[in-house]
């Protein structure tokens, strides 16, 4: 007999021969039960461990027998599921976005849902207050389905629109200019044949080449298919030999995908897509002339199995690819269904799409297995796409609409990368430039028009609310702007659409860093300092933490806090993102002082005070005129491909050229992450501006 190791106050006759430790009945879990142990034949845990697995299985199993109805609010959205799912499953087959940054694992507390009527089982938690629990409130993903069961999705987490830069005309007269000549990959060519007679005999097809070959198709080139050949004799007849053909332009080689009657102007629509890891932007855009009809942005619902991509790659494994394509293509569909709407137009005037996103996403997105991603020596499958279609990937667009993927050069710098390059063209441009785009992922380019190398670095999804208490994305009511009085320790906030705070967003934290920082809040080491007598600054548990409102000022009834753990993973992905720099430009031979510009784009960057990023360390204390934001540029990259043959030669021109360097061998970033790992730096003559200001 001994002491449990997690219950001292418990005797048990377990004991682990490989660990020497005791364990209770409640405890009975191998802790190394993918090892190898010669013991486990005559195990007691071990034994009592897959009884207890069984017995699971077996409740399962008999709950699977019957089906309950869960019904969501405040929509009334109903699904029905096999009796012992989840909640979260139910969200999901529901097609509801509940966010489940952990994969479900019970460990982000962010999956909150509030149970209204009937009931369910839950696992014990520590991340809901007692308060939540009494209010109703369960986690999605531990809270299993026994009955008919009504929740309520809370206020703090109902999906919001989210603020981007612009729609309609407003992103029109952005990125008027950007393109001067439009060339589509599916062109819609309108002919006149001359019908045939007895001089002129010869067979419909050749009559189609010969049509073709006058508007300047090399006909060489081109391929026909069967179905092509099985529609064409009444195609060409039914108007009077009138007929528009559809040719989809490949590298290799053209093909003729539909030949149907009448040659009057349709209307030819195209969608430029990115595909974040969070965030998903789709723009709708008149193939005439190049005006976006409309742009709309929602939550990638991929998210519920992960914030990051390598929890998203781990779900595939897990769940299959299918389960991941099929939750971002939710999204992409529901989004292309608004934007439609909005423009007063139907899916099959779609015809062309390009798509932006990074190697893990257009894997996903594809179902290709992403699996070898994030196994050494992290290769992908593809690197650059061919020509798809449409209907191949289930895209809300035409069947036969041709699909441009942007294509990236290793497995975590991707197309998105590649498009925002091109956007910014400083690759055809002496200027030695710092592009960083960061988002969960960061990604960097440095370089000109004569060399280019690219990194990522593990910059994780603080930024954008991921294992942040009340972290949020750019969304109405998120946070956006802090300033903290030196005196009394109260914040000024400035909210998105002036809403009720609801969490804090990427620019908001970095704002507050810096302001807890100058107030003296933290120290450098990033530390709360202790014995102020104010009001703000509380324990939070067993932690320290700054009141940015208390529950009166929001619609929460909890007050908004940010803590230690919070500050200290936001250290972690500052921390990342600046070691990325000074390992790259090291790599290089070069330091900050070589860099002539700097270029930032990615989501919350639109919003990034500079001088209080520079504060906290996350960007270099270089000349503040060298900075400049250039948005979301991968989405404006994929409309210029969209738009022009040139630009999507030239996207795979950058790819090929950039040099790509891996930091996950490299000693170098591990030092460099370490150093960056205090409020600037342990190095403060790197931030000479920062230390006279303090």
């Amino acid at each position: 007999m001994g002491s449990c190791i997690n219950h001292p106050d418990r005797e048990t006759p377990y004991i682990c021969m490989k660990h020497q430790i005791y364990l209770c009945e409640e405890c009975l879990e191998c802790r190394d039960p993918k090892i190898y142990c010669k013991h486990r034949s005559a195990c007691p845990i071990w034994f009592m461990g897959k009884r207890k697995e069984g017995w699971e299985a077996e409740d399962r199993q008999e709950g699977a027998a019957t089906t309950h109805t869960v019904t969501f609010l405040p929509d009334g959205e109903t699904v029905s599921i096999p009796g012992g799912s989840t909640l979260l499953e139910a969200a999901q087959t529901a097609g509801i976005h509940v966010n489940a940054s952990c994969s479900g694992k019970g460990a982000c507390g962010k999956c909150k849902l509030v149970v209204v009527a009937g009931e369910v089982g839950t696992a014990p938690t520590p991340l809901l207050t007692d308060g939540e629990k009494a209010k109703g409130y369960v986690l999605a993903c531990q809270s299993r389905i026994t009955g008919d069961v009504s929740v309520q999705i809370p206020e703090e987490v109902l999906a919001r629109k989210l603020k981007i830069a612009g729609m309609g005309q407003t992103v029109t007269n952005r990125v008027k200019g950007l393109v001067t000549e439009i060339d589509p990959m599916l062109q819609e060519i309108p002919l006149t044949l001359a019908p045939p007679t007895l001089d002129d005999s010869v067979s419909d097809m050749d009559r189609l080449n010969r049509g073709l070959k006058k508007q300047g198709v090399d006909v060489a080139r081109l391929n026909v298919g069967i179905k092509i050949m099985r529609q064409l004799a009444e195609a060409v007849r039914r108007d009077n030999w009138h007929i528009t053909v559809s040719v989809i332009r490949r590298k290799c080689a053209n093909e003729i995908l539909e030949v149907r009657p009448g040659n009057g102007q349709h209307p030819s629509i195209g969608l430029a897509i990115d595909v974040g890891t969070t965030t998903i932007v789709v723009y709708l855009v008149d193939m005439a002339d190049g005006s976006v009809l409309a742009a709309t942005a929602g939550h990638n619902r991929q998210a519920d199995c992960g914030d990051d991509v390598i929890n998203r790659i781990i779900c595939a494994e897990r769940d299959g690819v299918k389960k991941l394509s099929r939750m971002a293509l939710a999204t992409i569909n529901d989004l292309i269904g608004e934007a439609l709407d909005s423009a007063g137009t139907k899916t099959d005037a779609i015809r062309n799409v390009v798509i932006s996103g990074n190697t893990t996403m257009a894997h996903l997105l594809l179902q290709i297995e992403p699996r070898y991603l994030r196994r050494d020596p992290y290769i992908p499958t593809v690197s650059e796409f061919p020509i798809l279609k449409a209907g191949e990937i289930g895209l809300k667009a035409n069947p036969m609409a041709a699909v441009f993927i942007m294509p990236g050069p290793a497995s975590y710098v991707g197309g998105d990368i590649v498009s925002g390059v091109l956007y910014t063209g400083f690759h055809r441009e002496d200027p030695v430039t710092l592009f960083i785009d960061i988002g969960t992922n960061g990604e960097i380019v440095l370089g000109n028009k004569e060399w280019l190398m690219t990194a990522a670095c593990s910059a994780g999804p603080a930024f954008e609310g991921g294992g942040i208490r009340w972290g949020m994305r750019a969304e109405e009511g998120a946070i956006e702007r802090v300033t903290i009085d030196p005196q009394t320790l109260v914040p000024v906030l400035s909210t998105i659409e002036d809403a009720p705070p609801r969490g804090i967003c990427g620019s908001g934290m970095i704002d507050l860093i810096a302001e807890l920082l100058k107030t003296g809040i933290v120290d450098r080491s990033g530390q709360f300092a202790g014995g102020l007598d104010n009001d703000r600054v509380r324990r939070q548990g067993d932690e320290w933490a700054y009141v940015l409102t208390f529950a009166e000022e929001t619609s929460l009834e909890e007050d908004i806090v940010f803590t230690a753990s919070d500050l200290k993973n936001l250290i972690y992905s500052k921390g990342a993102v600046y070691a990325g720099f000074s390992t790259l430009l090291g790599h290089a031979g070069m330091d900050f002082s070589m860099v002539d510009r700097m270029i930032i784009s990615g989501g919350f960057g639109q919003y990034l005070n500079i001088e209080k990023a520079v504060t906290i360390g996350l960007l270099p204390d270089i000349d503040r005129s060298k900075f400049a934001y250039m948005g979301n540029s991968s989405i404006v990259g994929a409309y210029m491909a969209l738009l022009s043959s040139n630009y999507r030669q030239e996207a795979r021109m950058i790819c090929s050229n950039m040099t790509y360097v891996d930091f996950s061998s490299n000693p170098r970033y591990m030092d460099e992450f370490t150093s960056a790992l205090f409020l600037p730096h342990t190095d403060l003559k790197s931030f000479p501006n920062v230390t006279m200001a303090a």
